[in-house]
C-alpha cells in the first residue's frame, strides 16, 4: 500500500470502484504518523456494515488500533452487527473528534469548527481463539482504564467465551483535520467571509448599508472570500 498526503490507497481493481477513499481537500490531509496517533487514542469509533436488504447499520464501537488493524468486540448472540458480518464482510470504520467552533466572517454562515477526522474502508472478520482475544482485551483495559485497573487481578477475563472480537483490516484509509485559526486570524479581528457582497439588514429586515469589514489585528486591510468552511470530505 501506498500513502498519498494522508491518504493510504491501494490500486484501482474491479471491486474499488468511484470516489472511495478519495480525499477531495487535501490540503487539509493528514499524514500517515497523524492517522496512526489519533487511531490510537481515539475514544469512540462507529462501524458500518450491511445487512442482506441493502440497508446500511452504523454503530458506536470502543476499539483499539493495533498491528494496523481496527479490533472491537461485540456480546455473543444473534445481533444485527454480527448478522450483518456474516452477510458481507465489506465495511467501514469512522473516528472523529471535535475542537473548537468559530467564525471567520460577518455573516453567520462563516461559521466552522476545528476537529479531526478518520475514515476508513476495509474487511471485517471474527477472531477466534481465546490467545488472540486475551490479547485484545489486555490491550482494550490498558487503553480504557486506569493503570492498576481499579486494584483488580490484572488480566481477569471469566467471561470471554460469551463475546465476539473482530479485527478490520484496512484497504483504504483517508485522515482530515481542520485547524483552529489563532485568535488574531479569526471574527471580529480579521474577515474572511466567503459571501462579501451581503449586505446587512436593518432592524426592520431592510437592506442597509453594507458591512463594515474591519480590519487585522494589526489594522491592515481584511482578506474577503478567502475562508472556507470544513463540513465536506
Amino acid at each position: 500500500m501506498s500513502e498519498v498526503e494522508g491518504v493510504v490507497e491501494q490500486p484501482d481493481g474491479p471491486d474499488e470502484p468511484g470516489r472511495r477513499g478519495q480525499l477531495r481537500r487535501t490540503d487539509k490531509a493528514m499524514t500517515r504518523e497523524e492517522i496512526e496517533a489519533f487511531l490510537a487514542t481515539a475514544f469512540c469509533g462507529r462501524t458500518a456494515t450491511v445487512d442482506p436488504d441493502g440497508y446500511p447499520y452504523v454503530v458506536p464501537n470502543l476499539f483499539i488500533w493495533a498491528d494496523g488493524q481496527v479490533f472491537l468486540h461485540t456480546a455473543q448472540g444473534a445481533g444485527h452487527f454480527i448478522a450483518n458480518v456474516r452477510h458481507a464482510d465489506r465495511v467501514s470504520f469512522e473516528v472523529d473528534a471535535p475542537g473548537e467552533v468559530y467564525p471567520y466572517g460577518h455573516v453567520e454562515c462563516d461559521t466552522s469548527v476545528s476537529y479531526r477526522s478518520v475514515v476508513l474502508f476495509g474487511r471485517i472478520r471474527v477472531i477466534e481463539g481465546d490467545a488472540q482475544k486475551i490479547k485484545f482485551y489486555e490491550g482494550f483495559m490498558a487503553k480504557y482504564a486506569p493503570a492498576d485497573s481499579w486494584g483488580r487481578e490484572r488480566g481477569s477475563f471469566p467471561r470471554i467465551p460469551g463475546t465476539i472480537v473482530y479485527a478490520i483490516t484496512p484497504e483504504l484509509v483517508t485522515g482530515k483535520h481542520g485547524r483552529l485559526p489563532v485568535p488574531a486570524e479569526r471574527w471580529p479581528n480579521r474577515n474572511l467571509t466567503r459571501s462579501p457582497e451581503w449586505v446587512a439588514r436593518d432592524a426592520g429586515g431592510n437592506a442597509g448599508g453594507g458591512h463594515d469589514e474591519g480590519g487585522g489585528a494589526d489594522g491592515s486591510p481584511n482578506t474577503v472570500g478567502a475562508g472556507e468552511p470544513h463540513s465536506d470530505r
